[in-house]
Formats: structure tokens, C-alpha cells, sequence
């Protein structure tokens, strides 16, 4: 074959990484929802010089990759761009997730989100949920929160009924109502709802209400104070919130204060218009003269 008995007999000698290996194995299995990118996050968090490529390399090895249904393609479609808050405590986000106890009885979720820290204010459940108990909620949150300036919502008639209303006047809370049959209008709430589900709701056994709650309170406590939040830098939004609260003005590393990425659906194919060039004319009031006077007798010679 023309090839030499040393370059048969070769073996490698690269470290094998054991205990790397392990430690990613824990906690991919205590997080088994987490790609190697956040898992490279919290190996760097306890110390280990990894990158996301030795990372992706041995969570390949270790058959360790997350199984996920891909989505249809859909048509892209220009949309309108959703308002955001600029600084904590100014907007929240409110929804609500349904899902079932071992014994088939179902029960439903309130979820509350701040939009700028993307902190989970609120993952409460309860067999039903009315307007009057959505309304207790909110009291409880403002009481250790402060009041917002506004909450988005959707047209739910928990949201949109007389106790909701006569409590936002009376705090003097804005209620904005998304329109209806369009969830992407309130993205913040409808993206951490898909994390509730996904990390929590599907791989948890709720037995009663009561352990419902408890289970609940415990990912709400682990997602805003150790779970990296892509949009925040990688930080986490209680790590976020504290850097924030350390700074007079609203931080401009994530886009918070710009308009947010485009929301909702608009006219297909519409153009932005055409922006006017401005003529760069010379500084010096001399030279501007002198090319005025040089017109003129240009115009009396062609006369």
C-alpha cells in the first residue's frame, strides 16, 4: 500500500477527557432540555477553559444532542414593530399556559413576565382562573414589585372583564390588549411560555395542585437566577436586573431602548422611501460667493 508501519501502528494521544465528560453528562441530565451552547455557559460558570467547540465535539460523542420536532417553513411577511420597555418595572406581559394533573384534571397557569429584564414575575396555577384571582395576583406582585406602567395581554375575558379594569384604574395601571388572533403581538410572554413547556411542563408528573406549585416555584426560581439568557449577554435576568440597578441609565448592550425587532404582520412588499441626499456646499462664505459670481458671468456671456 506504500505506507509505513509507524503510520499503521499510530495511535493518538489526545486527552480523552474524562472528567470534562462527566460533568457534561450530569448536567445534561439534570437539563436535559439545554443545548451544548448553554451547557458550555454553565461549564464556564464552574471554572472549566472550554469552548462551545470542544463542547459540541464530546456532546456529540456522548449521543447527548436534544431531539426536537422541526417547525414548517412559513412565507416571510414584513412586520410591525412592537413597542418595548426601556428600563425594569415599565412593562410587563401576562398570559396563561393549561396543563394536566396525573389524574387527568386539568388546570391553568398565570404567567407574568417584566419585557426588559425577561424576569418571571409570576408562574402561578390554579384550577380556574378568573378575573377576580388574576386581580389578586397583581396586588400580591405590585405590593413587592411596584406598579408597572402597563401590562400586554390578550383578549381574554380574565383580562378584559370588570375586575381587571376597575383595578388597573384604580392603580392606574394601562392595559394594552394585543389584537385578536395575533399572539406575536405579545412575544415575550408567548417565548417564555414555550420555555415553561418545554423545560418544565413536559418533564414534569404534577400529582395535586399543591405539587404543581411547588414545582413550578422551584423552575421559576432556577429560570431567573441560573438559567443564561441568550438575549441578556448570557447572564441571567436577576444578574441582568442588578447590573441594571447599578447603572443611572438604561444599559445599551441589548437593544432595549431601540425598537424591537419587527412584530406582526404588514403589507408585503412595500418599500421603505427613498431618502433625500443633501448637496455638500463649501464652508468657507468666500468661496461660496465666488462660485455664485462665476455663474452670473457665465449667464451673461451665454445671454
Amino acid at each position: 500500500m506504500g505506507i509505513t508501519r509507524w503510520i499503521n501502528r499510530y495511535q493518538s494521544r489526545r486527552d480523552v477527557q474524562a472528567e470534562l465528560r462527566m460533568r457534561l453528562r450530569d448536567l445534561a441530565g439534570s437539563r436535559v432540555r439545554y443545548g451544548y451552547r448553554r451547557l458550555t455557559i454553565l461549564l464556564r460558570r464552574e471554572g472549566w477553559k472550554v469552548n462551545a467547540k470542544r463542547v459540541y465535539r464530546l456532546y456529540r460523542e456522548e449521543g447527548l444532542q436534544v431531539h426536537t420536532v422541526r417547525r414548517a417553513k412559513r412565507a416571510a411577511r414584513v412586520r410591525v414593530p412592537l413597542s418595548g420597555a426601556v428600563k425594569p418595572n415599565q412593562r410587563w406581559s401576562m398570559d396563561f399556559v393549561s396543563d394536566r394533573l396525573v389524574d387527568g384534571r386539568w388546570f391553568r397557569i398565570l404567567t407574568v413576565v417584566d419585557q426588559y429584564t425577561r424576569e418571571c414575575l409570576c408562574a402561578y396555577a390554579d384550577r380556574s382562573q378568573t378575573g377576580e384571582k388574576v386581580v389578586e395576583r397583581m396586588k400580591h406582585l405590585v405590593a413587592v414589585r411596584g406598579v408597572p406602567e402597563s401590562i400586554t395581554t390578550d383578549n381574554g375575558s380574565e383580562f378584559a372583564g370588570q375586575a381587571m379594569d376597575a383595578w388597573a384604574h384604580q392603580a392606574g395601571v394601562k392595559l394594552d390588549f394585543i389584537r385578536p388572533g395575533r399572539p406575536a403581538q405579545n412575544g415575550y410572554i408567548e417565548s417564555f411560555n414555550g420555555r415553561l413547556r418545554d423545560e418544565c411542563l413536559n418533564g414534569e408528573v404534577f400529582f395535586h395542585l399543591t405539587d404543581a406549585r411547588e414545582k413550578l416555584e422551584r423552575w421559576r426560581r432556577d429560570y431567573n437566577q441560573k438559567r443564561p439568557h441568550s438575549a441578556l449577554d448570557d447572564r441571567t435576568p436577576e444578574e441582568f436586573a442588578r447590573t441594571v440597578e447599578c447603572q443611572p441609565f438604561a444599559l445599551p448592550i441589548m437593544d432595549k431602548a431601540d425598537p424591537l425587532p419587527c412584530q406582526g404582520f404588514a403589507v408585503v412588499g412595500q418599500k421603505p422611501p427613498a431618502l433625500d441626499t443633501t448637496v455638500d456646499l463649501p464652508s468657507d462664505p468666500e468661496m461660496r460667493a465666488k462660485g455664485f459670481s462665476e455663474r452670473l458671468v457665465l449667464m451673461e456671456r451665454l445671454n
